[in-house]
């Protein structure tokens, strides 16, 4: 099957679509047991400390240049093939507007998750509430963990 110029610019719109749909899985972990590399091989803080309460939280997506500049690119390109010579460039440009709108809220939608809030009350007496990810760890009021820091980067594991 042949495809005309309108096809393939649909066809390279779609696959970049898919390609950004990918984000999510580039995001860095908030989970307890996430890392990141330049976290390695340095000393962090550990306090012990007993969960006081869990509560269920949404964590917003994120919010970069690439959903935007990707759904930019992607609506200016179909866009593009709407009308003639003066049509197409009108096109473009509110294509890539659209486009920018809709590839920012799909990065946001894409790298939202499950959070879990954890208040802890640590061994001097101090209570804390740490904010994760969710990945089913389960804890439990009046569990013990132990609360890890680095900088401004606070986890709670077991």
């Amino acid at each position: 099957m042949v495809m005309g110029i309108g096809m393939r610019r649909i066809a390279g719109s779609l696959a970049l679509v898919f390609a950004m749909s990918g984000i999510g899985g580039c995001a860095s972990g908030l989970g307890g047991d996430t890392y990141s590399r330049g976290e390695a091989r340095r000393a962090m803080s550990v306090q012990y400390a007993v969960v006081e309460s869990v509560r269920p939280v949404k964590l917003e997506g994120t919010k970069t240049p690439v959903g935007t500049l990707a759904g930019a690119a992607v609506g200016g390109i179909a866009g593009s093939g709407v009308g003639g010579k003066r049509g197409s460039a009108i096109g473009a440009v509110v294509g890539a507007v659209a486009g920018g709108l809709a590839g920012s809220a799909i990065e946001e939608g894409v790298t939202r998750s499950d959070g879990v809030e954890v208040t802890v009350r640590l061994d001097n007496g101090q209570i804390l509430a740490v904010v994760q990810d969710d990945h089913g760890e389960g804890f439990r009021p009046g569990e013990s963990v132990r609360v890890v820091r680095d900088g401004g980067t606070t986890r709670v594991s077991r």
